[in-house]
């Protein structure tokens, strides 16, 4: 399995944005490769450091259309597909958080470095009946996040920029969902405040 993953990964560089549109589809689909469309953002931004925008846009689309593909199939095949494929604590951890958060439980795992469950939120967002428009705004929204970051890391710092990633990438994510997190907070706080005043 790993030598396939080194092939694809070597064939995505060799193709440049499109490849990466491709890996971050097969990464956030039916086929792991944890961790694969971040290095090869970094790689490609440290080697062609003008493609920078170009490169975030391929790594975003190619993960929504891979998170929509995963949509479509938790809502085709139901809450039933979904237990066969993951165990039934994770199933119900992630049902209740999609319940109760909505989109917001689609984000905070969009930004997340691996192991984070991720794909467990793509086809329960299905089986409860999140819209697939509202799901790629969170897609794109949090993936956008997280990929400008890395590009940006990869523009400033190069190389280094992956053992940045491994030493601080998991506590800088962390950081960015609590940001994110009180900043929705606050937003539903206010919103709530001035339905009140209305009355």
């Amino acid at each position: 399995m790993s030598e396939f993953v080194d092939r694809v990964r070597a064939l995505a560089l060799a193709w440049g944005a499109p490849g990466l549109f491709v890996i971050a589809l097969l990464d956030s689909s039916f086929l792991p490769l944890p961790g694969a469309t971040d290095l090869l953002l970094i790689v490609m931004v440290t080697r062609r450091k003008e493609h920078l925008v170009l490169y975030v846009i391929a790594a975003v689309f190619g993960s929504v259309a891979g998170c929509l593909m995963m949509h479509a199939i938790g809502r085709k095949g139901g809450e039933a597909f979904v237990r066969r494929r993951f165990t039934g604590a994770r199933v119900e951890s992630a049902l209740r958080s999609l319940r109760e958060n909505g989109v917001m439980a689609v984000l905070i795992p969009c930004l997340l470095p691996p192991p984070a469950p991720f794909k467990i939120f793509m086809l329960l967002a299905g089986v409860v009946g999140i819209s697939a428009a509202r799901l790629a705004v969170a897609i794109t929204i949090g993936r956008g996040i997280r990929y400008v970051t890395l590009a940006l890391l990869a523009y400033w710092f190069g190389d280094r920029a992956s053992q940045y990633l491994a030493d601080h990438g998991t506590t800088a994510s962390l950081v960015v969902v609590g940001v994110l997190v009180g900043a929705a907070a606050a937003y539903l706080l206010w919103k709530r405040a001035r339905g009140t005043g209305n009355r």
